[in-house]
C-alpha cells in the first residue's frame, strides 16, 4: 500500500485522531454487544449498500418482510471498509435502524488512491465501468488511458460513453472520432449519446445496464449526474454545469450512490475526478494495463529496456509496424514518468 512520509508533529496529529476514533469504536460496540446480549437486535438477514455516510450507510433490505424498504445501519469496527454496493449481513435495531455485522464476498472492487497516502474503495460487486467523455470539456487520452489502466488492473470490462453528442462539430469531430477509433481499434466497446438536464432521454444507456450494475467514472463536467437524471427523472440529483472560464466540471456529486432503473439494471454514480491517480501500482501493473502493450514485455533485446527508442525494443517495432498507437505509448510514458515524480515526492509503494 502507498504511503506517505510524515513529519512528528504529522504522525502525532494522525495517532491523536486514530486514538479518538478507536474509543469511539469502543464505545459503539459495547453498545452493540450490550443490544446482542439483552436480544435487542433482530435476526440476521441481507442487504445491498446504497450509499455511504462515513459511519452510517442506507442499506436496502433484500430479504424477509422489509424487502426493498431503505434503512439507516452502523457498521461493527471488525468490519473491513465498506463501499456502495457491498452485500451485508444486518440486523434490525429498531426504529428504522439496524447493525451491519458481515460484509459479504465481493466479485469486484473498484479501487483508487486519495491524496493522503492510501487506496480507497469506490464500489463493489459492478459488472462494468462506464468512462464517460465528452467533446466539453476537452476529452484527453491520457486521462482515459488512466481509468482504463485501472479498470484492466481491477478486471472490470470498461465502455467508453461520448455523451453530448450534439456538441461534436466539423471543427472538433476528426479529433474524437479519431480518438474513439484507437479505442475500437484495442476492443474496446464505444457508445455515444446526449443527455441534457430537464427532457429527453440517454438514449442507448439503459441497453448498457440492463441487468448489470455499472459504475460512472469521468472527470467533471461530462455529465455523469445529467446522464441519471435523465435515467431517473424523479430522483433529486444537482446536475453541475462546465465553467465557462477554465472549461472544467463542477463537482456535484458528494457520496457514491446507488440507483436502481427501471430496465433492470443497477448504477452507481461516484464522485467527479478529475484525475485519476496511479502511483500506488507498481510498473508491471501499468504495463498491464495496456493490453496492446503486456504481451510485448519481456521480448526486448536488452532487459533493462525504457522502450525509449532502445535498440531491440519490442514496443517500438510494433509502433513502427502498426500495431501499438504512439500516442498510446506517449501516454504509458507519461504515466510511468508521473508515478516515479509523485513517489519521488515522498510517496511509495510497499
Amino acid at each position: 500500500m502507498a504511503k506517505r512520509r510524515l513529519n512528528k508533529q504529522q504522525q502525532w496529529r494522525i495517532s491523536k485522531v486514530q486514538q479518538e476514533r478507536t474509543a469511539r469504536a469502543a464505545r459503539k460496540e459495547k453498545a452493540i454487544d450490550q443490544q446482542i446480549e439483552a436480544g435487542d437486535l433482530g435476526p440476521e438477514q441481507e442487504g445491498l449498500i446504497i450509499a455511504h455516510y462515513g459511519q452510517q450507510l442506507d442499506i436496502e433490505a433484500l430479504e424477509g418482510a422489509d424487502t426493498g424498504k431503505i434503512l439507516r445501519c452502523f457498521v461493527r469496527a471488525n468490519i473491513d471498509s465498506l463501499v456502495t454496493g457491498d452485500r451485508v449481513i444486518w440486523r434490525m435495531s429498531g426504529n428504522d435502524t439496524g447493525v451491519i455485522v458481515a460484509r459479504c464476498e465481493r466479485s469486484s472492487l473498484l479501487q483508487r488512491p486519495d491524496n493522503f497516502g492510501a487506496v480507497k474503495p469506490v464500489a463493489a460487486n459492478i459488472d462494468h465501468i462506464i468512462l464517460v467523455i465528452a467533446p466539453e470539456p476537452e476529452p484527453h487520452d491520457n486521462l482515459i488511458d488512466r481509468y482504463l489502466v485501472a479498470a484492466e488492473n481491477t478486471g472490470i470490462p470498461a465502455i467508453l460513453l461520448l455523451n453530448k453528442a450534439d456538441l461534436v462539430t466539423d471543427s472538433n469531430s476528426e479529433s474524437i472520432n479519431t480518438l474513439l477509433d484507437r479505442y475500437r481499434a484495442l476492443g474496446y466497446r464505444v457508445e455515444q449519446t446526449s443527455a441534457q438536464s430537464g427532457g429527453g432521454k440517454a438514449a442507448g444507456v439503459e441497453s448498457l445496464i440492463a441487468g448489470q450494475t455499472c459504475v460512472f467514472v469521468g472527470q467533471s463536467g461530462v455529465g455523469k449526474s445529467s446522464i441519471i437524471q435523465t435515467l431517473l427523472p424523479d430522483e433529486a440529483i444537482r446536475v453541475g454545469a462546465v465553467s465557462e472560464s477554465t472549461g472544467k466540471g463542477v463537482h456535484t456529486t458528494t457520496t457514491a450512490r446507488l440507483f436502481h432503473l427501471t430496465c433492470g439494471g443497477n448504477l452507481i454514480d461516484s464522485p467527479g475526478i478529475r484525475e485519476f491517480g496511479l502511483w500506488h501500482m507498481s510498473p508491471a501493473e501499468i504495463e498491464y494495463g495496456f493490453r496492446e502493450i503486456r504481451d510485448l514485455i519481456g521480448h526486448c533485446k536488452f532487459r533493462n529496456c525504457r522502450h525509449l527508442g532502445d535498440p531491440g525494443c519490442a514496443i517500438q517495432a510494433a509502433v513502427d509496424d502498426g500495431s501499438v498507437s504512439p500516442a498510446r505509448l506517449r501516454s504509458f510514458h507519461r504515466i510511468l514518468q508521473d508515478m516515479a515524480e509523485q513517489q519521488a515526492r515522498g510517496l511509495k509503494s510497499d
